[in-house]
């Protein structure tokens, strides 16, 4: 029997990356999970990796753009319309990966984008699931954050500030929801292939990341960084509350 056995969850960002092994692990913990993203094709692809590999959840995928309010919308009424309820929601889908700018070429059209697919669709999700959640008295909210918003690396800098307004966000809903009993709380990866893209920029990033880690690897968003994230969803995780885990090998120290 896994943690999740039987619970129902909305995970937004699983066509790749951290999200994909986290859905992975939340069915194989026994979640049927609701997965959005914008590239449908990736997420049929991980119903079939989740039913090759004989996990007892179901994952259901749903075209999802996060800068549109409405694909929001359809996402959470998809799972209550297939469950009744909604257990979980881990929001993991970032935009702008790709288009990483150091400080003064950051312009206001790029935070912008970072903004919106990043703190802007977290805080509505979670307004969204609230009234399901405080129904129940029931809930597991989990953001996703990074090194970035707390670290003073050169560059990356709209995603830097899109994380650390999400940190912000789990610190308030982490004291507001809590006494409903529901719980927030953060997790910032560091994970192969997850940020980094091909540019030259990105390569070299990738590879002083890899350098500096006390670890001396990168870690798989599976075999590492999943199963972590699954307790937080988990009913044990109920004393765990407005907390920010580093899944990065010791990269981020945030004690």
């Amino acid at each position: 029997m896994g943690i999740l056995e039987n619970r129902k969850a909305i995970l937004v960002g699983a066509s790749s990356g951290v999200g994909y092994g986290c859905a992975l692990r939340f069915a194989e913990e026994g979640a049927d999970v609701v997965v959005g993203a914008r590239r449908l094709e990736k997420l049929e692809a991980l119903v079939d990796d989740a039913k090759q590999r004989g996990f007892a959840g179901k994952i259901i995928p749903v075209e999802c753009d996060v800068a549109n309010e409405a694909d929001l919308d359809k996402i959470i009424n998809k799972t209550v319309e297939l469950f009744g309820r909604i257990d979980i929601l881990a929001c993991i889908a970032q935009g702008g990966l790709y288009q990483q700018t150091y400080f003064m070429d950051t312009t206001p059209e790029l935070a912008n984008i970072y903004y919106q697919t990043g703190p802007i669709y977290t805080m509505l999700m979670i307004q969204k699931c609230m009234p399901y959640f405080e129904k129940q008295h029931y809930g597991r909210i989990i953001t996703c954050a990074s090194g970035s918003g707390v670290s003073n690396t050169p560059g990356f800098t709209g995603y830097a500030m899109a994380k650390a307004a999400i940190m912000a966000i789990t610190r308030k809903a982490s004291k507001e929801f809590g006494k409903l009993g529901v719980v927030t709380n953060c997790f910032l990866p560091v994970i192969k292939n997850d940020v980094f893209g091909t540019d030259e920029q990105s390569k070299i990033a990738e590879k002083a990341t890899l350098a500096a880690s006390p670890v001396g690897f990168m870690g798989d968003a599976y075999e590492h960084c999943s199963p972590v994230v699954a307790f937080m969803a988990s009913e044990g995780a109920g004393y765990m509350n407005g907390q920010f885990i580093g899944v990065c090998g010791g990269l981020q120290m945030l004690a």
